[in-house]
């Protein structure tokens, strides 16, 4: 018994040192970075933000300690005239730090200088500006609200509820009594009168007396109280999104447009993006700002004009996201160009790099990249309405069936009015009931130069 505890014991003992060598032999790593919102910041003694949250995932899978401090002339690194690198490029270089980890745009020249990992984060060049820079109102906008289709719905509706009301007023005997001798009031000029001014809620008289006409006037008027709500309701949240009223949408309309200034960081990667790029709004992009010299010396100046308004800061997207998160009145366009990366700089050589971009592929597949951007940009700004897409028929195909189901019953009451008439009147005359229908028509459907005639008649009788 006493020899299998000192056995255990022993056993004990010899893991306990293997993990103490194992922690002894965990690499100990020096990281530069540089102190940027919300990358790294300074939380009293220590520091917290994007990268400091990705280096931490990293050394929990890579198994290996760090160090991190501040690159010492606060720079990301930029090659001079000798070839020398300044920065956190210069101090990986000069073997000072092992790895630099920050929003390291991954380029041509530093991947000769420097190792660079995968990206762990995507980037492009975009446009920050208030979100009042809006476009004027064109002459014909209080139509978006409903789509060209609807519109025409609308107007068939119209004129078919017109053509209705006309027909119900001559067809139904309760509206129209006596065609020999009285003038038909609902002519299809009124009945076209009658039915506009129904919609605009206005009215305009006289209203029909028959059951038939009423039941058509009353589903329009419903069918007209529902447009009109959906109508306004659609002007008002198309007009109140600014966000989507911006004159400039991206750099074609930039370029194209003299009321606003725009400019960039000095010296920046954004700027030798325009300076070497061949396409020509790009180049005149570039030769408006370098007359104008419209260039920011830096990040906060170039927020800050953009604040003041009339000035559009051209800058990396998602620095631009960070910023329009902050600050409410501003917004950043939708157009991103020039597509790049920010990767960790390591050595040149150093099998470091292979293990650290398996591991950010890993991190990227299982989401935690995605959490940490939107831990870190978390925005308080209240979200703007979305603008409203202009009404289509199908969205009102409800009303639309009532409308017709509405005109239908009206002249098929209509009918049966007149016919339960001419039935009544074949029995007193003694008549056919075809041949007395048939009169009631002719009389009911002749046109208005009959109209016309009689009512001259009758004025001429009045003045003798």
């Amino acid at each position: 018994m006493k020899v299998l505890l000192g056995v255990i014991v022993c056993t004990m003992v010899l893991l306990l040192s293997l993990r103490s060598c194992a922690a002894a032999m965990r690499p100990d790593l020096t990281i530069t970075t540089i102190k940027q919102d919300p990358y790294t910041m300074s939380k009293g003694s220590q520091m917290e933000g994007y990268c400091m949250d990705l280096l931490s995932e990293l050394a929990k899978k890579l198994d290996f300690k760090y160090n991190v401090h501040l690159v010492k002339d606060g720079s990301y690194g930029r090659q001079d005239e000798s070839g020398a690198w300044n920065g956190m490029i210069g101090e990986v270089v000069r073997k000072e730090a092992d790895l630099a980890i920050a929003p390291l745009t991954l380029t041509a020249a530093r991947e000769k200088a420097v190792g660079m990992t995968k990206p762990f984060m995507q980037t492009g060049i975009s446009i920050l500006l208030r979100k009042d820079i809006s476009e004027e109102a064109g002459i014909f906008d209080f139509l978006t609200p409903f789509s060209v289709e609807t519109w025409v719905g609308i107007l068939a509706a119209y004129l078919g509820t017109a053509i209705s009301i006309c027909v119900v007023a001559r067809l139904s005997p309760c509206e129209w009594s006596q065609p020999q001798t009285e003038e038909n009031s609902f002519t299809f000029s009124h009945s076209l009168w009658y039915t506009a001014g129904a919609l605009t809620l206005q009215g305009a008289g006289p209203h029909p007396k028959a059951l038939s006409g009423r039941i058509i006037c009353c589903t329009w008027w419903l069918f007209g109280l529902v447009l009109l709500a959906c109508y306004f309701s659609n002007l008002s949240t198309s007009q109140g999104s600014d966000s989507n009223q911006l004159m400039v949408k991206g750099f074609e309309d930039l370029a194209n447009q003299q009321g606003i200034e725009y400019g960039t960081l000095s010296g920046s990667s954004t700027l030798a993006f325009f300076k070497n790029s061949n396409n020509p709004t790009y180049r005149r992009i570039y030769e408006h700002m370098e007359r104008a010299k419209s260039f920011v010396s830096s990040m906060d100046e170039g927020v800050r004009r953009a604040k003041e308004g009339n000035f559009a800061f051209i800058g990396e997207s998602v620095s631009l996201d960070l910023v329009a998160a902050r600050h409410c009145e501003l917004v950043r366009v939708h157009e991103v160009i020039g597509m790049r990366g920010y990767s960790i700089a390591g050595t040149l050589g150093s099998p470091m790099l292979k293990n650290l971009s398996v591991a950010i592929l890993e991190l990227s597949e299982a989401g935690e990249l995605a959490y940490l951007r939107s831990k870190w940009w978390a925005s308080s700004c209240m979200a703007d309405p979305a603008k409203a897409s202009p009404l289509q028929p199908h969205s009102l195909k409800g009303m639309f069936l009532v409308l017709a189901l509405g005109l239908g019953l009206g002249v098929l009451l209509a009918v049966l009015e007149l016919t339960t008439k001419s039935r009544s009147n074949a029995g007193e005359q003694r008549k056919s009931y075809c041949t007395v229908l048939s009169d009631e028509l002719s009389q009911r459907l002749r046109t208005t130069t009959t109209n016309k005639k009689r009512s001259q008649e009758t004025a001429d009788k009045d003045k003798a």
